[in-house]
């Protein structure tokens, strides 16, 4: 069984932006909704994600936290696209950033269409009390805040948010 252990944070400046080692586009969707999972009908969410040339099916358990059970696939980009055609509400957009710093690697998602605007930094460790350094373009950490999952920006993507949402208040 698989563990993902993720914080998600704002970002407090641009700074990063110099010390970006690499970039990938990528576009995802949802074979779960987001009101499945929030609801408890489903107990995971299932993702369709295309990078590139390749594609994959991410399953993750739907509790909220730091860490959440985490299993993935690699699928036929030719399956992946007919799946974000034909059975996903709609799809997130966004290039990953890949940042390194202090023996961290931090992933910078820019996203774009409905979520135009938002960028999020989001780090993954080995676990949860695990010590990290904070680089001085990080911000306010969000990870306990729904809205910030790629699911939910689907069914309230970022250009709907409210003021004190884009804030990351509430």
């Amino acid at each position: 069984m698989g563990i993902e252990i993720e914080r998600k944070f704002l970002l407090a400046s641009d700074a990063w932006r110099s010390q970006v080692s690499r970039s990938q586009r990528l576009v995802q969707g949802y074979l779960v909704s987001a009101a499945a999972v929030t609801s408890g009908a489903a107990r995971s969410s299932v993702r369709v994600r295309i990078g590139g040339e390749q594609a994959w099916l991410n399953i993750k358990s739907s509790n909220l936290g730091l860490a959440r059970q985490e299993y993935e696939y690699e699928v036929p980009l030719a399956d992946a696209e007919a799946m974000l055609a034909r059975l996903c509400d709609g799809v997130v957009e966004k290039i990953r950033h890949y940042v390194a710093h202090a023996n961290h690697e931090f992933e910078v998602d820019e996203f774009f269409g409905a979520n135009d605007g938002l960028v999020v930094a989001e780090l993954e460790l080995d676990s949860i009390d695990e010590a990290y350094e904070r680089p001085d373009w990080l911000g306010q950490e969000v990870s306990s805040l729904p809205r910030y999952y790629n699911l939910n920006l689907i069914a309230h993507p970022y250009s709907a948010w409210t003021a004190a949402e884009r804030e990351g208040l509430d």
